[in-house]
C-alpha cells in the first residue's frame, strides 16, 4: 500500500518507457544503480543486513551538489514489484524527505513518475540550506528529469537487447 498519498508532492516528474513495469521497477529498486541514474547520487550501498529491495530494508546513499557533499540513511517504505517504489531519508529519528517511484502499464510500456515529499527540515538542515545550498530546491526537477531519461535509455535497451533471437 502506497505512503505517498497522504499529500500532494513537492516534485514530480514522468517518462514514458518501452519497457515492461517490473523490468523497469528491477531497474530503480537496485539500489546500488542509482548512482548510474541520478545526478547527484555517487554512492549508495544497502545497510543493517539488507541485500534487496523489502519493506524496512535501509541503505546509505552519498550525494553531492556543487562543492557540497552529504550521506543519508534511508528506509525502504514501499517494495511493490511493477508498481511502486518508495523510500524515505531519516535524519535525526525522523522522516524527512519521501522518494517515491511508480510504475504504470500504459500504452504498451511503462509510465514511470518520480515524486518528491518533503516532510520535514532538521533545525540545523534548515540553516544550513540557507547559508550554503541555495538553489538546490530549484534543481531538483532537473536533477528527476535526467535521473528518469537515464533510467528509460537503461530500461529500452534491456527490452531491445532481450527480444533480440540468440
Amino acid at each position: 500500500m502506497s505512503n505517498t498519498n497522504a499529500a500532494a508532492p513537492d516534485d514530480v516528474v514522468s517518462v514514458q518507457v518501452a519497457a515492461d513495469p517490473n523490468a523497469v521497477y528491477e531497474l530503480v529498486s537496485d539500489v546500488t544503480n542509482m548512482p548510474r541514474w541520478s545526478p547527484e547520487t555517487y554512492r549508495t550501498r544497502w545497510i543493517g543486513g539488507a541485500t534487496g529491495p523489502a519493506v524496512g530494508a535501509r541503505f546509505r546513499g552519498t550525494n553531492k551538489w556543487h562543492f557540497i557533499r552529504w550521506t543519508t540513511t534511508v528506509e525502504v517504505e514501499v517494495a511493490d514489484p511493477g508498481r511502486e517504489f518508495t523510500f524515505c531519508t531519516v535524519l535525526e529519528g525522523k522522516k524527512r524527505t519521501r522518494w517515491s517511484y511508480t510504475f504504470e502499464p500504459k500504452d504498451g510500456g511503462t509510465l514511470l513518475t518520480e515524486s518528491r515529499y518533503r516532510l520535514s527540515i532538521a533545525p540545523i538542515r534548515g540553516n544550513f540550506d540557507r547559508l550554503f545550498m541555495r538553489g538546490h530546491q530549484t534543481d531538483f526537477q532537473e536533477g528527476m528529469r535526467v535521473t528518469l531519461e537515464r533510467i528509460r535509455a537503461a530500461a529500452e535497451l534491456a527490452a531491445v537487447t532481450s527480444s533480440r533471437p540468440v
